[in-house]
This record gives C-alpha cells, structure tokens and sequence, in this order.
C-alpha cells in the first residue's frame, strides 16, 4: 500500500506512518483503538503540521499482535464511517 509504511513491527508494538492523512482519521483510529482492552497504548505524532506525515505506534499487551488491534480498528473506522456518510445522505435527500 503506496499511503502505509511500517517503521518497526516487533511483537507488541508496531510503528507506521500513514500517509496523505491528517489528524482526523489518525485520531479517530487512535480512539477506536484505545477501547480494545488489548491495546496499552495507541499515539500519534505528526512533525510539522503541513508538511509532516502522521507516525503511529500501537502497544498491545501480551500475547495480543498489535497487527490485529489494527485491522480491526480500521474495520470499526470504516464501519463508523459508512454508518455515518449514510446519515448524512438520508438528511440532505
């Protein structure tokens, strides 16, 4: 994927940036993932505010991959915003 480059993907901890993207859809994922009770910890961090590319690392805790808290985060988060371009679409016919 062009937009997603790992930068360290160790057992409990994975770091990639995700580029193209900006501090909406880097914290609503990071949201998402702070509720799954398998994830210590989800950050974010972008460098310069227009030139920077969001880096996240997501900690999970043991025995949990945080290459799965991922995928399933980011299933919620289209999920979410399916549910909510639909509301949207309902309110403007």
């Amino acid at each position: 994927m062009e937009n997603f480059e790992i930068i360290e993907d160790k057992t409990l901890e994975l770091t990639f940036i995700v580029k193209d993207e900006s501090h909406g859809v880097c914290n609503a994922l990071r949201h998402i993932l702070m509720q799954n009770p398998d994830v210590e910890y989800a950050v974010y961090n972008i460098d310069h505010p227009l030139t920077g590319k969001p880096e996240m690392t997501i900690k999970t805790k043991r025995g949990k991959r945080p290459r799965n808290a991922l995928q399933k985060a980011a299933e919620q988060l289209q999920k979410e915003s399916d549910e909510f371009k639909k509301l949207i679409d309902e309110a403007l016919e």
